[in-house]
């Protein structure tokens, strides 16, 4: 158990390699903010909410932070202000941050009815170190209204939460041969959008260990083969099945922690590419998954990831570029990302299971996690699972949901029971 005392003051500290991105490219519509929300058994009571949010926040110094402007980068200072206001949803998900109404932090914490909301900027904290934070809320809420749950561990924090900040890239930094990036176009999918502000979420709800039976059937992982099916429904509903020269090309975040060693609550991981040139009219299936897993296969060694981040840590690194005035970087470094965009098809982020202590269990019934769409990327899959409920969330901010349909077919045709529900956008 880790006792909640209160923490060292910190004075100032740098972003994590990964998150001097965010700031520069974020925007009104790429607002690069993520939410993680648990549903509970019981109505949220928001005053209770808000109480844990105040008991915990000083215990985690990754979240209790504000963003300063500095002359070369951007960096993080203590934020002194009381925990940000707990307010019932009223807004789309992953909506712009705004930290001048939220007293400066990064984050905000909102509920409708049963669930809690956390929603992200990612500068602070990739998926896994905000479902860290929400996690020892929610426990913290719930011991608030139960009394009940308090036990010989009060005033400790939960055995399965970090309070690590450690920048794991710089710590497992290893000098790169130098490299060069290829970049080739990608298929876009467009069309007719939403009004402005507005977001469409498609959840899709299945049997993890269905799937895992599934999965073994086709001698792929979960991974692979949830990727491989979202290609397939871009192939189908996007090209129509026709052969072209642009590859579909979707980025799967890879979660470092494991491979080396990890626990840190900042960001930790690198992005690899699920590529499938469609070099033939109707493809079937069989040879999209094969091609996919093949794909991904080959850079999910510890090597290839290695070099990966090691080779993004080593322009951070370089003398000449630290001395280069922020606002100069700025314009480098969204060159170089639009140059990216234009590669990348689409992305499906896997947070894998969430543990929950069994204390906990009963009062916790299912969990979502949602990503905000991107340049380029005008839809994006997120997939979690809690018990045996594997929860597939689809984000657009298209009137055409063609290519999320086509995806849980294809889910029900391979033997697969999914539950759908929507925000209701697509009905209007």
């Amino acid at each position: 158990m880790i006792e909640r005392k209160n923490r060292t003051e910190i004075g100032w500290e740098k972003l994590d390699n990964t998150a001097n991105l965010f700031p520069v490219i974020a925007n009104e519509r790429m607002t690069n903010v993520y939410r993680i929300a648990f549903t509970l058994s019981e109505k949220v009571i928001p005053e209770k909410l808000e109480e844990a949010l105040q008991n915990i926040l000083p215990w985690f110094d990754y979240m209790n932070v504000r963003m300063r402007t500095g002359m070369f980068w951007y960096y993080f200072e203590r934020n002194l202000n009381g925990a940000p206001v707990v307010r019932e949803e009223n807004t789309f998900p992953c909506s712009p941050m705004e930290p001048r109404g939220n007293r400066n932090y990064l984050f905000r914490v909102t509920y409708f009815q049963c669930r809690i909301n956390l929603e992200v900027f990612h500068v602070l904290a990739d998926g896994m170190g905000g479902i860290n934070f929400l996690r020892e809320l929610t426990y913290e809420y719930l011991r608030l209204v139960h009394p009940e749950l308090h036990d010989e561990n009060e005033g400790f924090l939960s055995e399965q939460t970090s309070l690590n900040a450690e920048d794991g890239y710089l710590k497992n930094y290893r000098r790169p041969e130098k490299k060069s990036y290829r970049q080739v176009a990608a298929v876009h999918m467009t069309g007719e959008r939403f009004l402005r502000g507005e977001l469409g979420v498609i959840h899709g709800y299945l049997s993890v260990k269905a799937l895992k039976v599934r999965c073994k059937e086709l001698q792929v992982s979960i991974n692979e083969y949830l990727a491989a099916v979202y290609v397939y429904a871009i192939y189908m509903e996007t090209l129509h099945g026709m052969a072209g020269e642009k590859p579909i090309v979707i980025c799967v975040p890879v979660n470092l922690r494991q491979l080396f060693g990890s626990v840190t609550t900042r960001n930790f991981f690198v992005m690899v590419s699920a590529a499938y040139v469609p070099e033939k009219d109707n493809e079937d299936f069989e040879t999209i998954l094969r091609k996919v897993s093949e794909s991904l296969r080959e850079q999910l060694k510890k090597e290839s990831l290695e070099k990966l981040f090691s080779y993004n840590v080593s322009n951070q690194k370089k003398k000449a570029l630290r001395i280069i005035p922020l606002f100069i970087k700025k314009f480098a470094i969204k060159f170089v990302y639009y140059t990216s965009a234009k590669a990348t098809t689409t992305t499906i982020t896997n947070l894998g299971n969430i543990g929950i202590e069994d204390t906990y269990r009963p009062f916790i019934k299912r969990m979502q996690a949602l990503l905000s769409v991107s340049t380029g990327q005008n839809m994006k899959a997120t997939v979690c699972s809690y018990g045996d409920e594997l929860t597939i969330t689809f984000t657009s901010i298209l009137r055409d949901n063609s290519v999320q349909q086509r995806f849980f077919k294809k889910m029900v045709e391979d033997g697969l029971s999914v539950q759908i529900e929507t925000n209701g956008l697509w009905s209007e």
